[in-house]
């Protein structure tokens, strides 16, 4: 089996690495993950014709093929898609990233941008996460709150998942989102299917603009932590803050029908019913 690895956080993550070495004894390896931080991309390709990506080979102690993107981790996917880097993966594991990717946190992940650009290519995707200190925020680890990760713990969930779905690779391709408490492994209290909340454990509070000194015209945004939240455990959110794994399929975007409604009726006065063609 081949397994492309990648994140948004850059080569040089120590989760990247961890998460790679643990994925070894399940097939070939290779690491293609972007040259910087790329938190927070989704699944953006960024401005092609401006930032005219290249690709630079690297080295990561135990791995065979590791090469870094000027791009985000979803181009990163897509070029292997293209087959830059070879035969195509079976399978792309994206992460481990530093804060848990819940809530509305998982519309934002380039962790999961990454996967859900595999699952657009017919290939499975798992996106690793594991929380930070104080919960971090929008499912971000910023600097203050990255001491201390147990990284071990989640390449270990993250490898006996991905172990799990290889024996049986799905037909048709899946994303799992995979939110780690940072914990020691023997600490973990288990494991849940959970409900994508609507909120992250922890969010921003307020943002403002603060005048940049010697610039007219210019401010800077400073923006404040809200207070943690108390979330059901059945939630992602939840799950993962009370001590457990949380274990989320993420479904596809698609048309979801509503009933007759003002859009529709004034798109008909414009264009007529749906199928008909405009009105003459």
């Amino acid at each position: 089996m081949r397994i492309l690895v990648t994140n948004d956080d850059g080569i040089d993550s120590v989760g990247l690495h961890v998460l790679a070495r643990a994925l070894l004894p399940y097939g070939e390896v290779t690491i293609v993950a972007p040259d910087s931080e790329y938190s927070g991309a989704g699944a953006a390709l960024g401005a092609l014709h401006l930032i005219r990506p290249e690709v630079h080979t690297t080295t990561v102690p135990g791995i065979d093929r590791s090469f870094a993107v000027t791009g985000t981790p979803a181009l990163c996917v897509l070029f292997a898609r293209l087959g830059v880097f070879g035969p195509l993966p079976d399978l792309v594991v994206a992460g481990i990233n530093p804060g848990a990717n819940v809530g509305r946190a998982v519309y934002h992940s380039g962790t999961i941008g990454a996967t859900l650009t595999a699952r657009s290519g017919g290939i499975s995707g798992v996106a690793v996460s594991q929380d930070v200190a104080d919960l971090g925020v929008e499912g971000q680890g910023w600097d203050d709150v990255l001491l201390g990760q147990h990284w071990d713990t989640a390449a270990h969930v993250a490898a006996t998942a991905v172990g799990g779905i290889l024996a049986d690779l799905p037909k048709e391709a899946v994303v799992l989102n995979l939110n780690v408490p940072n914990l020691p492994l023997a600490e973990l209290k288990g494991w849940r299917q959970a409900e994508v909340g609507t909120v992250p454990p922890r969010a921003l509070s307020t943002a403002r603009l603060e005048p940049k000194e010697g610039h007219s015209g210019s401010f800077r945004v400073i923006m404040e932590y809200g207070q943690p939240a108390a979330l059901p455990i059945e939630l992602d959110g939840g799950a993962v803050t009370n001590g457990y794994v949380a274990m989320s399929w993420l479904s596809r975007l698609r048309h979801e029908p509503k009933a007759p409604g003002s859009t529709e009726t004034a798109l008909v006065r414009l264009l007529g019913p749906d199928g008909a063609g405009v009105r003459s």
